[in-house]
């Protein structure tokens, strides 16, 4: 059986062969939130289902690109829609681009997402900063056995949003007037939206959004040694006693709306890397 240190060894010579980039920084747009691509001068972009064991992208509003390039000076290299554990992967190949990406030379990862809102002082269209999260997926994208060239077996957890760059973070959307929130996500395994009973639970526990995305990126970039970066858009509000039907249309127009904010975040926090 071809191991995972082979798989990403394969991708990273495939990859060499198209560019000699050596990006210092990793990026995942999420959902609605490809926009910041177009900000990158980009020198090659490749799509997923060239690259040697990456999965392809089933959701619609993720167009399934890797794309190399300068932001702001910096050489990044961006997935342009990324994979969810509801599509049917498992999560080892819905981290796999994360892997890919660090042996490609990066040591910061920025990850963002669309999520609903559990905190009743979030409103839709904030922006929230990740500073911890919650697993609730019910699997781990570090079952199995260890391979110690990638990280060690039991990675500590304690700072898995670097706290550094949550200060940061927040210094920069200071200076650029934007508003933004800190937070806890959740992740969940989807894809159905959550029930009345289950936001009052998610609440509860501690959770000020949910998603159904990072949380397994962020766990396998931690135990590479990776520093990680988390911004959430609050796409809807997700509070039972007053509780709308869900409009996916209408999520995805917050997010997008949203994204020129976040996007100058995000070039904000680059530039100052």
């Amino acid at each position: 059986m071809i191991t995972l240190r082979k798989q990403i060894d394969e991708a990273v010579s495939f990859l060499r062969t198209k560019t000699k980039a050596e990006p210092s920084i990793g990026i995942i747009l999420g959902t609605g939130l490809g926009g910041l691509a177009k900000e990158i001068k980009s020198e090659v972009v490749i799509g997923y289902e060239d690259i040697p064991h990456f999965p392809i992208s089933t959701v619609e509003s993720h167009h399934g690109k890797l794309i190399f390039g300068t932001l702001v000076n910096k050489q990044v290299v961006a997935m342009q829609g990324r994979f969810h554990y509801y599509e049917g992967y498992t999560l080892k190949q819905v981290t796999f681009p994360v892997r890919v990406m660090k042996f490609l030379g990066i040591r910061t990862l920025l990850i963002s997402n669309a999520a609903g809102g559990v905190n009743p002082q979030f409103s839709r269209g904030s922006i929230m900063i990740i500073t911890d999260h919650i697993n609730l997926l019910g699997d781990n994208s570090l079952i199995g056995p260890n391979d110690d060239t990638l990280g060690p077996r039991f990675p500590d957890m304690s700072e898995p949003y670097s706290r550094n760059l949550v200060a940061l973070a927040e210094q920069v959307a200071l200076d650029l007037r934007i508003r933004t929130e800190r937070g806890v996500f959740v992740a969940v395994a989807g894809p159905n939206l959550e029930t009345r009973a289950e936001y009052r639970f998610l609440r509860f526990i501690g959770a000020d959004v949910v998603g159904m995305s990072t949380v397994p990126e962020n766990i396998v970039a931690i135990h590479m040694g990776l520093q990680v970066l988390g911004f959430s858009i609050i796409t809807d509000e997700c509070f039972p006693d007053s509780l709308q039907v869900a409009n996916v249309e209408e999520i995805i127009a917050v997010a997008k709306n949203t994204e020129p904010k976040l996007t100058a975040i995000m070039k904000g926090v680059i530039e100052r890397l």
